[in-house]
């Protein structure tokens, strides 16, 4: 987390009481329900975010005992961190931007699948100060994210959502990596991106649970998640606009995210709302030489990873969109062969005027042992083809999701076709429906 922002100041600690109606407690073990109708997410494993941060402290001590822009251990970090994405099946790309005479780069990491026109999109800073390693500050978050990367692809999820991650360089120097990401965009691609959440800090060595204000979509899953721990949140305000969410909230982009603290001091009231020791500071190493994996609260890192990987699947699941409308569905089974030909489902659409919308729903339900194996096209009318999966999603089972094609420039009646080929040997599978629906 960087300095050089102003802080905002203000009294909140009566409206997170009131947010969550007075609820006490430290917490448990057990993780709390999904939303209903949302996927279960994964327990993130603490061993394995622990052996990322393991993993940058290396990285740290071999060059010059920080991972700074600017200096190796940050190029060495980024490195690393693409290297595991690339295994996992992710679209990488590596953004430069020069700054304080030295290169910067921002990673960002795009999983295959997902409505490409909502994308819900998570983000930490990898870069430290120059003074230390940033094992809190903030490989806690870069690593935690991380893992929460490796764990959608572990399960091949495909949500309604596009998912995308980002490691942000120069955040210590004033946001400057995320600022060159969301002033790059274009305006069209900055409002796909439906939500944004940054994680800057997670395990803090005498945690609190600050939870960021902004949108309020994004803030009740985490204090949902919270609640259900029994453990009680409070606003954010200690880093407010101090880190990578604040320039996508300045075009218009719902944020939220999640902090352990920093160099505030713990009160005697939060102490006895979750234990460690009042008057010291959140982190008292904080941009300092001790900010090692030393400097980690375990429960802390473990509770917010879990509640990263709780918001993933919880805020992607869904469209904010939902299609209403004519639907048309076909839902005859139709054998796909074992490294065979192409097979196919129609259905007929009639009575819609013009052309097709730009955001044509297409409902894909496949029944398959290894959905890696497949390639899924929509066949238009009058032959033209649009890709919907090309052999992605890994050794996941099935394909059941809702696609989003531009078909504007298809005459919308006539007898639309969902293609499948399996283009390799040992599994099988079946198509069990397809739908269209026209806004």
């Amino acid at each position: 987390m960087n300095t050089s922002v102003p802080r905002r100041v203000t009294a909140v600690a009566a409206l997170a009481a009131l947010a969550l109606g007075g609820l006490t407690g430290t917490g448990a073990s057990a993780r709390p329900a999904e939303a209903a109708g949302a996927a279960a997410a994964p327990d993130i494993s603490l061993t394995a975010v622990k052996q990322h941060l393991t993993d940058l402290q290396s990285i740290a001590t071999s060059n010059g005992g920080n991972r700074a822009h600017g200096r190796a251990g940050y190029k060495a970090s980024i490195d690393f961190v693409k290297a595991k994405l690339d295994a996992a099946g992710y679209t990488t790309s590596l953004q430069t931007f020069t700054t304080s005479g030295a290169t910067g780069y921002n990673l960002i990491a795009d999983w295959p699948g997902g409505d490409p026109n909502q994308v819900l999109m998570s983000g930490s800073h990898l870069d430290s100060v120059t003074s230390g390693p940033g094992i809190n500050d903030n490989g806690s978050g870069s690593a935690a994210i991380l893992e929460t990367a490796l764990a959608v692809s572990r399960a091949g999820y495909q949500p309604s959502k596009h998912l995308r991650f980002a490691w942000w360089g120069a955040e210590e120097l004033g946001l400057v990596g995320s600022k060159y990401y969301v002033n790059s965009l274009p305006t069209t691609e900055r409002s796909k991106i439906k939500g944004y959440l940054n994680f800057d800090m997670i395990g803090s060595p005498n945690p609190g649970y600050f939870v960021y204000d902004d949108d309020p979509t994004i803030e009740k899953t985490f204090k949902d998640y919270y609640a259900g721990l029994g453990i009680q949140t409070e606003i954010e305000t200690e880093g407010d606009g101090r880190s990578d969410h604040a320039p996508f909230k300045n075009v218009g982009v719902p944020v939220g995210g999640l902090f352990s603290g920093a160099d505030y001091t713990k009160t005697s009231a939060q102490a006895q709302k979750w234990g460690g020791t009042a008057g010291q500071a959140f982190d008292r190493c904080y941009h300092s030489s001790c900010d090692t994996t030393a400097n980690i609260n375990d429960t802390a890192l473990d509770r917010n990873s879990d509640a990263i990987a709780h918001a993933v699947w919880t805020l992607s699941a869904g469209s904010t969109t939902p299609p209403t409308g004519k639907v048309f569905e076909n839902t005859a089974d139709v054998s796909v062969p074992d490294n065979g030909a192409a097979v196919t489902s129609t259905v007929n659409v009639t009575g819609v005027t013009g052309n097709a919308p730009s955001n044509l729903a297409v409902g894909v339900d496949i029944v398959h042992t290894y959905r890696g194996d497949l390639v899924v096209d929509l066949v238009a009318p009058d032959g033209s083809v649009y890709s919907l999966s090309n052999r992605s999603g890994g050794s996941a089972d099935n394909i059941v999701q809702t696609f989003t094609v531009n078909a504007s420039s298809e005459v919308a009646n006539g007898a639309w076709k969902l293609r499948v080929q399996d283009k390799a040997s040992a599994d099988t599978g079946y198509i069990n429906a397809f739908k269209l629906t026209f806004p």
